[in-house]
């Protein structure tokens, strides 16, 4: 029988990945690597607190690092956050980034850190046109990684989704070297997530994976992972639910969050169009967002992804292989792990409809959906995620 303690490996794949439990006391010796020796800890209010972060604070100094912590990172991180982030780098001169959090606290600890030294402002670098090339790559510091959620596969991402407070909107924020110099990815960090919070981040990187797989474009790279990374949640999310002291349970869902991260390069698609505008304007978690509004897009998408949802039915080995079984299964499964039917569940009405069906069809993601939904057909979309209506 696998155990967590076979489950271990130093991959190179998208980037240095430290994996395995007790990993995360490679921390200084990554730092070292890396040349960092005043980190900049960037994590959020509630994690702060907890003896992951504090025990690793200890680690570092008792290596000789001096380290700051910066933790004002909002669930939905904002320029603001970042600015106070790069801030806080240069008070104290540091010369890295430790991310370490969900996808909320690595997002920002990756901005940060491309930031570190950058002659234009932030929202110069949004995923738009080629504003990429108006990064300084010598400006930006080195970065590790360390989630501690199973869920948004950030830690090997290439860009960072931040709030635009003045616009209310969220902005990906992209360069290929914002991919962290080393992953740290330990299921012991993961072991005090509540159940629900599990269930949510799990079905984000079940997201992730989908909406990979079901985009136009030809790569089969990142649907061979794709596919692999929803046989893990499938298989593994219902016991890391309601086992959370599950380490071997934990280790293969952190694999799947960073595999759905990792296939995402290829594209997303509605249900993110959709996530992103609710999540800036509403502040509600990012995976949980997801897992609600999936079933409402695939309905949408039915037309042109039958015979790829097929072929997910049949990597899942479920017992009937077509579009309506998967679609039956899928409702069943997000209702054992306790996902909400609709989004007024969680205090979304529709009195913004009209401005999340405009914001969500002008979203990056928007459009690596397989169907170019118009601002009414996200519209509708979003009522009936509001009113449970499939």
């Amino acid at each position: 029988m696998t155990s967590e303690i076979d489950l271990k490996g130093n991959w190179n794949y998208p980037t240095l990945i430290n994996f395995g439990t007790g990993s995360v006391e490679s921390v200084y010796e990554s730092c070292r690597k890396l040349k960092i020796t005043k980190p900049l800890l960037v994590t959020d209010s509630g994690l702060v607190k907890l003896n992951i972060v504090t025990d690793l604070i200890k680690t570092v100094k008792s290596k000789g690092l001096y380290i700051q912590v910066y933790s004002n990172v909002k669930p939905n991180p904002t320029g603001d956050n970042v600015i106070q982030g790069v801030k806080e780098y240069h008070v104290h001169n540091c010369d890295g980034v430790i991310a370490m959090g969900g996808g909320s606290a690595l997002d920002a600890g990756k901005t940060i850190a491309l930031m570190a030294r950058q002659k234009y402002s932030l929202w110069d670098f949004e995923d738009v046109g080629d504003n990429w090339q108006r990064v300084n790559p010598e400006g930006i510091a080195p970065c590790i990684a360390i989630p501690t959620t199973a869920g948004t596969g950030s830690e090997v991402g290439r860009a960072s989704v931040i709030v635009d407070e003045d616009s209310l909107t969220k902005k990906i924020i992209f360069h290929p070297d914002m991919l962290p110099n080393v992953v740290i990815s330990d299921a012991q960090l993961t072991l005090a997530l509540p159940a629900n919070i599990t269930a949510a981040t799990g079905m984000d990187a079940f997201v992730h994976n989908l909406e990979a797989y079901c985009v136009n474009g030809y790569h089969p790279m990142a649907d061979g992972i794709a596919l692999e990374g929803m046989r893990l949640v499938k298989e593994w999310l219902p016991e890391a639910v309601a086992n959370g002291d599950n380490l071997v349970a934990r280790s293969h869902m952190l694999v799947a969050s960073t595999m759905g991260a990792t296939a995402f390069q290829k594209g997303l698609g509605a249900v993110h169009a959709l996530a992103h505008p609710l999540g800036a304007i509403y502040d509600k978690h990012h995976g949980l967002l997801n897992a609600i509004l999936l079933p409402y897009v695939l309905v949408k998408n039915k037309s042109v992804i039958s015979i790829k949802v097929s072929h997910i039915a049949r990597c899942l080995n479920l017992d009937s292989t077509d579009f309506d079984s998967f679609f039956s299964w899928l409702l069943e499964f997000r209702k054992s792990l306790g996902i909400p039917d609709d989004l007024q569940s969680i205090g979304i009405n529709a009195d913004k409809s009209e401005l999340i069906g405009q914001l969500a069809s002008i979203d990056p993601t928007a459009s690596g959906n397989p169907i170019n939904f118009t601002a009414d057909q996200y519209c509708e979309i979003f009522i009936n995620a509001v009113n449970g209506k499939l």
